[in-house]
């Protein structure tokens, strides 16, 4: 039986057949079941994914009505089941920090930016809205099986946990650009939701920093600001 997901499954989905090839790559343990629409072509990547479940003995079952209950685009012809992983960030490693983010689709395309710039450790403060939303899974295009991440109940809890660490807040209020600052390692980059921003008790929180832009906009949303922000601290590795 498959319910329509919501965060105290302790299963999520992928929606779509790269997706669930990545989840097969990297994530095989965790792999319950995989459906197949009747409208499936049966190509190549099937075939792929074909093998992996018989040599694995992940059960692969045809049933359109599961993607009636699922998949919320008409072009979605396989479904990965796969169980929840805990996954908690490295101490050691750069991390980014997200206050309260409420948009499943902007999660998803800030995880894919992280790993593209290979930042794979993530912290969340909630409230924050659920990182195995399928929403989520789907635009993180994958990216989602490289990453660490870790939920906090506040702010504080992460810095007990994870102290001795550069803060950088992201903040309109901030009195440095961006690239005026000398990020230092092991460093947290932190920015707020995308309707509020970070509160103005972040100010006391190591070395706020803005991101300078016209006046024509108020500010930019978040997955940009994040964006920006990790392009700023990782240009040199990339040259």
């Amino acid at each position: 039986m498959v319910k329509r997901y919501k965060k105290d499954l302790d299963v999520s989905y992928t929606l779509g057949m790269t997706l669930t090839i990545e989840l097969l790559k990297y994530k095989l343990e965790y792999v319950t079941r995989i459906f197949i629409h009747s409208k499936l072509i049966k190509n190549d990547a099937y075939l792929y994914i074909e093998e992996v479940c018989k040599k694995n003995k992940i059960p692969l079952i045809q049933n359109d009505k599961v993607f009636n209950i699922l998949a919320q685009k008409e072009n979605c012809f396989v479904i990965g089941e796969f169980n929840k992983f805990k996954a908690d960030v490295n101490k050691e490693k750069n991390h980014i920090v997200l206050v309260n983010p409420s948009n499943a689709g902007n999660l998803g395309t800030i995880i894919r930016t992280m790993v593209g710039f290979n930042l794979k450790d993530l912290v969340i403060i909630s409230p924050a809205v659920d990182i195995y939303d399928p929403k989520c899974v789907r635009a993180s295009m994958g990216a989602l099986f490289h990453l660490n991440f870790q939920y906090f109940e506040n702010f504080q809890d992460y810095t007990k946990e994870y102290d001795s660490r550069y803060y950088y807040p992201f903040m309109l209020q901030a009195s440095r650009n961006l690239n005026e600052v000398e990020i230092k390692e092991p460093y947290s980059l932190i920015f707020g939701n995308e309707a509020t921003g970070l509160d103005l008790k972040y100010l006391d929180y190591g070395q706020s920093v803005i991101i300078k832009h016209s006046e024509n906009i108020d500010s930019l949303n978040l997955p940009i600001a994040v964006s920006i922000g990790i392009y700023e601290v990782t240009k040199e590795k990339f040259k």
